[in-house]
This record gives C-alpha cells, sequence and structure tokens, in this order.
C-alpha cells in the first residue's frame, strides 16, 4: 500500500476501525436445518437473502439488515486468493450468520471500502492455517487509504466498475468459446463411434473393408490366440509351482473361452461393416489389487514399484508419466504389476477416466487394467471409453461415492469395425483433440490475465494513479 508520505494529494489514512461502524454484534447464526424449518411452506416474496462469508448461502423468513453494508469474511474466506473476492456490498433487507463482518461507513462510499479489501494483503491479519480468521481486532487494524472527497471516491468507484465491466465482458467471450471447444470435443468423439468421421474414408476404401461376419471371426481368432497364451503361460506356472514344492497357492486355471457375440438388437444404427459387441470380447479387463488390510500400513511402501490410484489416472493427459507412491517388495506380493501400455479405467470416485501406464504399475481395485486383443487398438478403446463417459457414469447407483463394478465394463456395448478404420479414426481424434488442447490451454491463460487485470485496476485505483489513466 502507498506510504505515508506517498499519499495524493487530499488523501488521508486511518483504520477500517477507526472510519467504520461495525455491527458484527447484531449477526445471529442459524444452521442449514434451522433455515429450513423456519421457511417451509413460505413464499418467495416472504423470503430474505442469508449472507455468509462469501456470499448468499440461503434464504430466511425474517430480516436483521435493511440497507447498504459491506460484508467482509471473517473465516473460510479466500484471503490470499487475489482473483477471488473476499468483501462484498449487499442492499436491502437481509440476514447475515456469524462467519461475515458487518461494516459501513458515513465518511466512505461502500464499494470504495469494498474494492479496498478486495485488493489488500492480508497478510499479518489472518491467522489460522486450514481454516484462515480474520478476527474483529485484526480486522478494526487494517490500514485504508482513501481521498477526502466524496466526488473522488465515486470517480474512483465509477471508473474500477467501468473497467471491469469490460474486464468481465471479454471474459464471457472466453468462457463462451471454451464452452464451444467442449462442445466442439464431444461432437468429434460422439460422430467417430457412430461411423460419421470416416464416412468419406469408408467410401474410397470400401472394396477393401471386411464384412460384418468377417469382423466377428476377426474377433473370435485374436480372442482364441489370448486364450491359448493364457493357457501355456498357466501350465508354465503350475510346472514351476511344482517345482517349488508346491510351496503357496496353485495357480488359477484361466476361464473356458466362450464365442464373441454381435449384437443387433436394442442398439443405434451403425454404418455397413460395424459391429456391437462388448468390451470384453476385444480384450483383457481385471480389477487392481491391494489386499492388504490396513490399506495405508507402512510396510506395503517405500520400495522401487509404482503405485498409482485414481487421481493420477485422472490428472494424466492420456499417458501416465508421474507417480508419488511406490510399493515394497511386501506391498508387490499383495497386489500386481502391471505391464507399461496397460489401459487403466477408474470405476470409483472419478468413473470412467482413462490413461495409459507410462511404466510397470501396481494400482487398487478401485482401478480396472484394459489389455487389447490384436484384434482392436488399445487407443480406440481409450478414446470410446471418453465418449461414452457420462452413460458409464450413469449406471453407477445413486450413492455417496459413486463407482461401478468390474460386470459394467465387461459388458459395455462398443461399436467396433475394422483396424484400418480404426487407425484412421485414432489419427483423426488425436490430431483433432490436440488442437482443442492446445487452443482451450491458451484460453485458460488468456482468462488468468484477464482475471489478473481487475487486481492491476485495483492497484492503480488505491495508489490514486487511477483517475489520472
Amino acid at each position: 500500500m502507498t506510504t505515508e508520505q506517498q499519499l495524493p494529494k487530499g488523501w488521508k489514512k486511518t483504520t477500517l476501525g477507526e472510519i467504520c461502524e461495525i455491527f458484527d454484534s447484531k449477526r445471529v447464526p442459524l444452521n442449514r436445518e434451522q433455515r429450513e424449518q423456519r421457511i417451509n411452506n413460505k413464499k418467495t416474496d416472504e423470503l430474505f437473502p442469508y449472507y455468509g462469508a462469501t456470499g448468499e448461502v440461503g434464504k430466511i423468513d425474517d430480516y436483521i439488515f435493511d440497507g447498504e453494508f459491506v460484508l467482509l469474511g471473517e473465516d473460510a474466506a479466500p484471503f490470499f486468493e487475489p482473483n477471488k473476492d473476499v468483501a462484498y456490498c449487499v442492499k436491502g433487507k437481509f440476514w447475515v450468520n456469524n462467519h461475515a463482518h458487518i461494516l459501513s461507513s458515513s465518511v466512505l462510499e461502500n464499494l470504495y471500502i469494498c474494492h479496498y479489501l478486495n485488493q489488500f494483503n492480508f497478510s499479518g491479519y489472518v491467522s489460522g492455517t486450514t481454516r484462515l480468521k480474520l478476527s474483529q481486532g485484526s480486522m478494526k487494524r487494517i490500514p485504508i487509504i482513501y481521498p477526502t472527497s466524496k466526488e473522488t471516491q465515486q470517480a474512483i468507484v465509477n471508473k474500477i466498475e467501468s473497467l471491469f465491466d469490460e474486464i468481465d465482458e471479454g471474459i464471457g467471450r472466453l468462457k463462451t468459446v471454451a464452452q464451444q471447444i467442449q462442445q466442439y470435443r464431444q461432437s468429434l468423439l460422439k460422430n467417430a463411434f457412430n461411423g460419421e468421421l470416416t464416412k468419406e474414408w469408408r467410401t474410397k476404401h470400401a472394396d477393401t473393408l471386411p464384412s460384418e461376419n468377417e469382423l466377428l471371426a476377426q474377433i473370435q481368432t485374436a480372442r482364441e490366440q489370448h486364450h491359448a497364451q493364457q493357457l501355456a503361460d498357466w501350465q508354465t506356472a503350475v510346472s514351476q509351482w511344482e517345482q517349488n514344492g508346491k510351496e503357496g497357492k496353485k495357480p488359477s486355471k484361466p476361464k473356458a473361452l466362450t464365442q464373441a457375440v454381435k449384437f443387433e438388437e436394442n442398439f443405434a444404427d451403425l454404418p455397413s461393416g460395424w459391429i456391437w459387441g462388448k468390451l470384453s470380447d476385444l480384450g483383457e479387463l481385471a480389477r487392481g489389487k491391494s489386499k492388504h488390510r490396513p490399506r495405508n500400513d507402512k510396510k506395503l511402501f517405500g520400495g522401487k514399484y509404482p503405485f498409482i490410484q485414481t487421481g493420477e489416472v485422472r490428472a494424466a493427459n492420456r499417458i501416465i508419466k508421474k507417480y508419488e507412491q511406490t510399493y515394497s517388495e511386501f506391498g508387490l506380493e499383495q497386489s500386481k504389476l502391471w505391464q507399461k501400455g496397460t489401459l487403466c479405467i477408474t470405476i470409483a470416485a472419478n468413473i470412467a477416466e482413462t490413461a495409459f501406464l507410462g511404466f510397470d504399475a501396481c494400482f487398487p481395485d478401485s482401478i480396472v487394467g484394459f489389455s487389447a486383443s490384436k484384434a482392436v487398438l488399445p487407443e480406440y478403446i481409450e478414446l470410446f471409453i471418453k465418449s461414452a463417459r457420462t452413460k458409464i457414469e450413469s449406471y453407477a447407483p445413486a450413492t455417496a461415492q459413486k463407482n461401478i463394478n468390474l460386470n459394467t465394463l465387461e459388458n459395455l456395448i462398443v461399436p467396433y469395425c475394422s483396424l484400418a478404420e480404426q487407425t484412421e479414426i485414432v489419427a483423426i481424434l488425436e490430431s483433432k483433440l490436440t488442437a482443442c488442447d492446445q487452443l482451450a490451454a491458451e484460453l485458460a491463460k488468456q482468462l488468468k490475465q484477464a482475471e489478473q487485470l481487475k487486481q492491476a485496476v485495483l492497484k492503480a485505483a488505491f495508489s490514486g494513479s487511477l483517475l489520472d489513466k
């Protein structure tokens, strides 16, 4: 803040406690249940705003205050987040809980106070770590500078509001473009898996594309080859187990192979040469393992085996390249090491988030690993799940923490086409979605810069230079 020696001509310096009247003693907190009891069966025009630390948090059937006031967060306010407001002005009849200080001044414009507080550095004035608190005593000590002329105060407020309107208009346009990009992404994914995206490509390659029956045969052949390899691996494991004196549990024999099925009813139309099939017919699905309890046992961690969880799948940009925890040898014994390239699909907390392992890793049963057969590109499946995420989420029971089971994914119906067309779809999507990502990142950067412009306006306002610009 401007020092006293640098105060612009006609400005003064004081504290909030000296220049504002504080009405905190009139606050009456009510919990949600109390409010709901009071507003039950009341008409909308019988209700009044009920304010908290950062804004309106509900309605109530009465009011404590009537007029114009500044509300300043007492706790749970974003004191150290420059682009978020800690103070706001309210007018009319309303109620306030005990999470906001209530101020007014006969010397200063209330909007002047509000804007000043929204650029103020609260270091040294708030206490606490996880939940910051601005006590009334600390609030009263907050220094504030102001022009003594009410006309100048109003001119500053008017200029701030005018510039904020322009900034908000620009932010609105950026957000609209961001929404349009998201809609375009969804449209791309939808058209990719209903055949529209590669319609022209199919026309050019019609003579070389397999029939629906040939596609089904390809799926079955790939499944049979995979099952044969599973049996061979199992027989090797059993031999090793016998050589080791049958120590531990005998390796489990792979399940008998079933016939791949083409679904023809109750699904959307597909282009000629495409079929509907179950995800389990296109590869192997299995839940991650973390058998030991408690899950946070220190013996599990600190080794050389990467251990990833749903958060890392969600944060990855298609490929998981980093991890926060590792399993020890003990941790590995009660889990499973999945190969690099495995497609991870979350089934708890964040449903149907996907990413490929960028390294061998373990993961818990809140993640399903998918290993694609030779009949399908893993990237094709990954992109399809992105397109179907909302639908997959809808299969989750309405509980506090949504989740789906392995069976949901195994029976997920997938539109299937030739490997050549899958390759074309993946190539087009990766190119166009990458362009979308780059544009979205640039928009996010511009949005951040636009938000920061507001702080620049406020800094200029309270250094006395805004009206000169």
